[in-house]
C-alpha cells in the first residue's frame, strides 16, 4: 500500500468514516509526510475495560491496519491512567473507577488480541501514565486551565446530568482532559475513534493548539450494530461477534443479522474493495443476487480474516447441515453431570444445567434465554424455567440456533 497516491491513500482512509475533521486536513497531512519523508503518529486510545474484543472494536482496528500498511506510525495507546477514571461517555452517573490490578490484567489481553489484526511489528503500544504519572500538581493546574467548566458542559452527557441536578464529579472533567493530552504527549498527528468519542477528539486538538502543536485530524468511525439490529454491538448486551469465537459460531451469528446491516458489515469489518461491494448491493437490488447468498459470503469474509479459508468453508457446511436441512450436528461434546449438581436421584433443574454446561454465562442469562424460547431440550422447546431434566439417559441441549452439547449423569 506504501504506492498508492495521495488521492488513493485519502480514498481507502475515509472509507466508511462517519467523520473526518477534516478531510483537507488529512489530505495535507498526507502530502506533508510524504514531502518531508516522514510517518505520520498515529493514536488510538483505548480504555481497558473490556478485554473480549468483538467486531464492533475492529472497525477502529482496521482502520488503523490501514495507516499501518501505508508505513505510518500506529500508536495502540491503553489509558491505564485514564481507566481508573472510566469515561463517563453516554452515562448518566459516574462510572466506578477499575482498581489497579484490573487495569493491568485487561491492557495484557488487549494488547493479545489486537494482534489478529494488526501487525505486531508495526505496532507501538504505549501507556498514559508514563506521561500522566509523572505530572506534578502544578502541571495538572495548567492543563485545568487549557478549559472552562462551559467548554465541557458543551459535553451532552454532562449538559443532561447538569441540567437534571444529577452529581457531576470534578475528576470527570479531567478525562477528556487527559486523553486530549495524550494526544500533546504524543505529538499525534490523526486520533481515531469511534462518533461516541468526538468531544475527547476535538479537546486534544485544542490542546494541541494551546502546547504549540499542529492539532491533528480526528478520525471517527460509525458504531457498529449488533446482531440485534438495533443496538450498538455490546458483550454485555449479547448482541456481539467475537474474533476469538469458534468459526462456527461466528459464522452462524452472521447469518442472523438483519439484512439491512448487510452493507455496513461489508464496509466496515470486511476488506472487500468498495468497487466490488457496489456491485454486489446493485445486484442484490435488482434481483439477480439472493440476500442469503450475499450474506453467506459475508459469513466467509469475517470467518476467514480471523480463522482462514478452509475454517470459514467448514463454517458454512456446518451451518448448512444444521439450518438448511435441519439436523443436529455429530460432533457436539457430551458432558457428564456428577451427583453432586444433581438435584435428585435423576434429574437437574434446567437453569443449573444450562450454566454447568457453559451454554450461557450465569442463570440469569439461562432464564433470559428460555423466556425467549431460545432453549430446547431434544428438539422440544422448554417453557418453565422451573423444569427438572431427567439425565438418566443421553440428551441433546439446544440454546439459540447453534449452540449444542449432550448431557448425561455421571454415574
Amino acid at each position: 500500500m506504501q504506492g498508492l497516491s495521495i488521492s488513493e491513500q485519502l480514498e481507502l482512509l475515509t472509507r466508511g468514516a462517519a467523520e473526518v475533521i477534516s478531510v483537507e486536513d488529512l489530505r495535507n497531512a498526507l502530502e506533508r509526510a510524504q514531502k518531508e519523508q516522514r510517518p505520520l503518529r498515529v493514536k488510538l486510545g483505548t480504555d481497558p475495560s473490556a478485554p473480549d474484543i468483538h467486531l464492533g472494536h475492529t472497525v477502529v482496528y482496521r482502520k488503523l491496519k490501514q495507516f499501518q500498511d501505508m508505513g505510518h506510525e500506529v500508536y495502540f495507546l491503553i489509558g491505564d491512567f485514564t481507566g481508573r477514571i472510566g469515561d463517563p461517555s453516554g452515562k448518566s452517573t459516574a462510572r466506578k473507577p477499575l482498581t489497579k490490578e484490573e487495569v493491568e490484567a485487561n491492557a495484557k489481553t488487549y494488547a493479545k488480541q489486537i494482534y489478529k489484526i494488526m501487525n505486531p511489528e508495526k505496532t507501538k503500544i504505549v501507556f498514559n501514565s508514563t506521561w500522566l504519572a509523572a505530572l506534578n500538581f502544578g502541571d495538572v493546574l495548567k492543563l485545568a486551565s487549557k478549559y472552562t467548566v462551559a467548554q465541557m458542559l458543551e459535553r451532552e452527557d454532562f449538559a443532561n446530568r447538569f441540567n437534571s441536578n444529577r452529581p457531576i464529579g470534578i475528576h470527570e472533567f479531567f478525562y477528556p482532559l487527559m486523553q486530549g493530552y495524550d494526544s500533546v504527549a504524543l505529538h499525534a498527528d490523526v486520533e481515531l475513534g469511534g462518533t461516541d468519542q468526538k468531544f475527547n477528539l476535538l479537546v486534544g486538538r485544542e490542546l494541541q493548539r494551546e502546547y504549540g502543536q499542529e492539532p491533528q485530524v480526528a478520525l471517527m468511525m460509525p458504531l457498529l450494530v449488533g446482531t440485534d439490529g438495533v443496538h450498538k454491538m455490546s458483550k454485555s448486551l449479547g448482541n456481539y461477534i467475537g474474533i476469538s469465537e469458534e468459526p462456527a459460531e461466528m459464522y452462524g451469528k452472521t447469518m442472523s443479522i438483519p439484512d439491512e446491516l448487510m452493507r455496513p458489515y461489508y464496509e466496515l469489518v470486511t476488506e472487500v474493495p468498495m468497487a466490488e461491494i457496489k456491485t454486489i448491493f446493485q445486484g442484490m437490488a435488482a434481483g439477480k443476487l439472493h440476500p442469503r447468498d450475499v450474506k453467506r459470503r459475508l459469513g466467509r469474509e469475517i470467518v476467514t480474516l480471523y480463522h482462514g479459508a478452509a475454517a470459514a468453508r467448514e463454517a458454512e457446511e456446518a451451518f448448512d447441515l444444521v439450518f438448511r436441512q435441519g439436523e443436529i450436528p455429530e460432533d457436539i461434546p457430551l458432558i457428564t453431570v456428577p451427583g453432586t449438581e444433581m438435584d435428585s436421584k435423576s434429574s437437574v433443574w434446567i437453569v443449573k444445567l444450562l450454566a454447568f454446561s457453559d451454554l450461557v454465562t450465569s442463570n440469569g442469562e439461562a432464564r433470559r434465554m428460555i423466556k425467549q424460547g431460545a432453549v430446547k431440550i431434544d428438539g422440544v422447546k422448554v417453557t418453565s424455567e422451573e423444569k427438572q431434566v431427567d439425565i438418566t439417559t443421553e440428551r441433546v441441549i439446544q440454546v439459540g440456533k447453534r449452540k449444542f452439547t449432550k448431557v448425561i449423569k455421571d454415574y
